[in-house]
This record gives C-alpha cells, sequence and structure tokens, in this order.
C-alpha cells in the first residue's frame, strides 16, 4: 500500500472517528436511537387557565412554577419558555411572558391565552385506602400486647 494510500485511509476513519457522536453524521442509519430533548418550563393549557389578573406572584410560581428567565432590569416580567425536540425531528417552541403590577399579575404574553372561565385542575390522582396495620413487630411489642390480653 502506498503512502499516499494510507494517509487517505487514516484521515477517512479519523474523519469517521471524530464525527461518532454526531447526529447529523450518523443519523441517516435505520435504528440509531435518538432521545427526547426537553428543556425550560413545561406549561400547559391548564396551567394558564388558571391565571386570574391580580393573583400575586408567589400564587403564579404555585401555579406555573419558578420562571426560567427572571431579568434583573425587569422585576416585574417573568418568562417561561418550552422547547422540545422529540427524537431528533424538528424543534418545537413555546413562551410565556407575564407582567406584573405591585406584585400582581397584570398580563399574559405568548402562546398561551388564559381562558373567561376558573378551570378546576383534572386530577390524575386516585385515593387508596390502607388499612391500618400493627406497627409493634418486636418480640417487647408482642409480648406486652399478650400481657394487655
Amino acid at each position: 500500500m502506498s503512502m499516499a494510500k494510507t494517509n487517505t485511509l487514516f484521515a477517512v476513519l479519523a474523519c469517521a472517528a471524530l464525527s461518532g457522536c454526531s447526529a447529523g453524521a450518523w443519523g441517516w442509519l435505520p435504528g440509531i436511537y435518538r432521545i427526547d430533548i426537553q428543556q425550560g418550563n413545561a406549561v400547559t393549557q391548564e396551567m394558564v387557565s388558571q391565571l386570574q389578573p391580580g393573583v400575586t406572584k408567589r400564587q403564579v410560581a404555585y401555579i406555573m412554577g419558578t420562571p426560567l428567565i427572571q431579568d434583573a432590569f425587569h422585576k416585574d416580567r417573568w418568562d417561561y419558555v418550552f422547547t422540545n425536540e422529540p427524537s431528533g425531528e424538528e424543534r418545537s417552541a413555546k413562551r410565556l411572558t407575564l407582567y406584573f403590577e405591585k406584585d400582581q399579575l397584570a398580563g399574559v404574553e405568548g402562546d398561551f391565552r388564559p381562558s373567561d372561565e376558573a378551570v378546576m385542575p383534572t386530577g390524575k390522582h386516585s385515593s387508596i385506602v390502607v388499612p391500618p396495620r400493627d406497627l409493634d413487630t418486636t418480640w417487647w411489642g408482642q409480648f406486652t400486647r399478650w400481657l394487655k390480653k
């Protein structure tokens, strides 16, 4: 094998090795697993529908969570940004900006709109009744329970 062919082969193998982690280099191969990339605050319409004019910053933080961006120069503005890139597909982004006056919600801007009527969140939790159990399982607990009988 000539020196030029060896150098070319080495260069091709080096490029392939260096691009091994890049999705763009090997993205065309079937069966390559790509993870979902979600960043920011997950904001739903149900959450935004709970916002009413006049609620405090603390109540908004309870409903929406801590905002992704709190600008030091605009303390009365909270920005919520959520980006999602499912399995290497095209990235989608949603944003929501909340404006406050005197620590109360004054305005909403972005991809979501609060509804006019109050929305009760739909719970996805179910109640489970757990029967009482005897926690005295040590020998001393069993002995004292036997004495009480």
